[in-house]
């Protein structure tokens, strides 16, 4: 276990315009949300969750998200992902410029329930005729595992367990799967008992992402251990937006700002401007009327009302 060389390259996956907004309370339109995804590129974000094809129903704030990609037109140097979770999800995908899709289950049985209204078998069904169409339309297919550090209505979950439906997802065509900490309980011991797990059968730190919460004040030091251990993608949402709403006091997303400072002054390669998302954060903070909670936005803030 060694951190990365100077020089290499991290790939940051911005989950603010989907899984920060989806557990807001103020619902933005279509065009705010769009203006949204074309200021986070602007500032060198290149992988971006666009939305979700979920019934409105259940997740207002994810309503036209048609709508949004529409506005956006297309984007051939973004790559842009929406969640299907499933075949209605995926048909209203395949009817959009986006060039990847997510299917998303949780690692626990009372957590997908909550999430998805189905078990975690019934989920992997779901998924193998959106796989099988992907294949073939071309679609790059991105796998969520949810709760893999704990539940918040189980308590921990079993390494073995997270694995095995972590291998199912790979094995059915996924091209990366991100695991979710979701309730923010996770701890570098933890991360390096998964990556473990995931080694021991053969999975490459490569095929892995960590989508980490920072309820608890700990996702900086997952992401040291996810470096570690050789882990080069990471979620994160701009101004630390966002949380999941089938998990009760999981707000709390790892902040972009955090996420990109820590890597930039590790010496590693992000491609993105520090000072310019700071500021497209405090843009969408203006449209939901709270600030940022990102320590290093609060850091940079701070120090522009001194100059």
């Amino acid at each position: 276990m060694k951190l990365p060389s100077s020089g290499e390259e991290v790939s940051i996956v911005e989950v603010a315009p989907r899984d920060g907004l989806q557990n807001e309370a103020t619902v933005l339109p279509p065009a705010v949300r769009a203006e949204f995804i074309r200021r986070l590129a602007a500032v060198g974000l290149v992988r971006m969750e666009a939305g979700s094809f979920v019934n409105p129903k259940w997740i207002p704030s994810m309503a036209g998200t048609a709508e949004v990609l529409t506005e956006l037109g297309p984007q051939p140097d973004l790559r842009l992902s929406v969640l299907t979770p499933n075949a209605r999800g995926f048909a209203d995908a395949c009817g959009s410029s986006v060039g990847e899709v997510a299917v998303f289950m949780s690692a626990s049985e009372s957590h997908n329930q909550k999430n998805t209204n189905c078990s975690t078998q019934e989920s992997l069904h779901r998924f193998d005729p959106i796989l099988e169409q992907s294949a073939a339309l071309g679609l790059r297919v991105r796998g969520y595992l949810s709760v893999v550090a704990g539940c918040p209505y189980e308590g921990s979950v079993a390494v073995s367990r997270v694995v095995r439906l972590g291998a199912k997802l790979l094995a059915m065509g996924c091209y990366e799967l991100s695991l979710g900490d979701t309730i923010g309980v996770g701890t570098p011991r933890q991360i390096h008992a998964l990556m473990d797990g995931f080694a021991a059968e053969g999975i490459e730190a490569s095929q892995l992402a960590l989508h980490l919460h920072d309820t608890r004040g700990t996702a900086l030091a997952n992401v040291v251990a996810g470096l570690e251990r050789g882990v080069r993608s990471f979620d994160s949402s701009a101004g630390g937006l966002g949380g999941c709403p089938y998990a009760p006091g999981a707000s709390g997303n790892l902040a972009t700002e955090d996420l990109v400072y820590l890597c930039q002054e590790m010496g590693l390669v992000t491609g993105i401007d520090l000072e310019g998302l700071a500021e497209v954060s405090a843009w969408m903070a203006g449209h939901l009327g709270k600030a940022p909670v990102s320590r290093v936005w609060q850091a940079i803030s701070a120090a522009k009302e001194t100059q």
